[in-house]
């Protein structure tokens, strides 16, 4: 961990794997079967945690994922994921492409909600996308429509005022503008595709210059409540949440 408080990592370039630009999902539809049923024939291991910036003796390497699990509010029909919980929505996001959703995540439920921090770095407002959000969205078919469930997200310094990023939840045809859980994820430490740049990681990205914030340190996701819920893999799925620009908190963060 570096030193030097105050230093931006542009992590979308320093820590990008250039394998092509993954096109995501432009429509959303609903459909009857739940992400969490989506066959697949394995996860694609478990997160590690393994990127690192200039480690300090005896500290533990930064990384750009949240590192805390502040609260968790599951609602009617979660309970997937609550097995590997918390370790589920910490590291990278296990993503397994445009046409498969990951079941390494953590079903929220409807009206379920997740609070997340970063320790070690916190996310800037930088060029472009701040951060991402990984659900477990897939193409139907392989035709254009995403299944997807949406999650409204929000970002805070302090833990105490929140603002949050305006989410169309009943756009369909716009593909939901704002919200978490639109977009198939393709960054997975097993192919090497970063999950800190925007260009080829999928997931949904958000600038906090969109609701007027320098830096945020913590992350609330909340299921929309009008997705698909039933059996225990209802509602928003979260993979993992990653910083696209951050600045080192040194090692004393409060």
């Amino acid at each position: 961990m570096s030193r030097r408080l105050g230093q931006r990592f542009p992590w979308g370039t320093a820590l990008a794997v250039l394998l092509g630009t993954a096109a995501c999902g432009d429509g959303a539809s609903i459909v009857d079967e739940d992400a969490g049923t989506d066959p697949v024939q394995d996860d694609a291991g478990q997160p590690d945690g393994s990127t690192t910036l200039e480690p300090d003796a005896g500290l533990k390497p930064a990384d750009p994922y949240a590192d805390e699990v502040v609260s968790f509010t599951p609602g009617p029909s979660a309970g997937f994921g609550q097995d590997r919980f918390p370790d589920v929505v910490l590291g990278p996001p296990s993503g397994l492409g445009a046409d498969t959703g990951s079941l390494d995540v953590l079903s929220l439920g409807r009206g379920g909600s997740i609070v997340l921090r970063f320790t070690d770095i916190a996310v800037v407002d930088g060029p472009g996308v701040d951060l991402l959000v990984f659900e477990n969205p897939f193409h139907i078919a392989g035709g254009p429509n995403v299944y997807s469930e949406r999650g409204i997200v929000s970002v805070s310094d302090d833990g105490v005022t929140w603002f949050a990023f305006p989410c169309a939840t009943t756009d369909a045809a716009g593909g939901y503008p704002g919200c978490a859980g639109v977009a198939p994820v393709f960054a997975n430490p097993a192919n090497g595709i970063s999950a800190t740049d925007p260009a080829v990681a999928g997931g949904d990205g958000f600038d906090l210059a969109t609701v007027g914030l320098s830096r945020a340190r913590y992350v609330r996701i909340v299921d929309a409540g009008n997705n698909r819920y039933g059996g225990t893999s209802g509602g928003f799925d979260l993979d993992a949440v990653a910083v696209v620009n951050g600045v080192s908190l040194g090692s004393a963060t409060p």
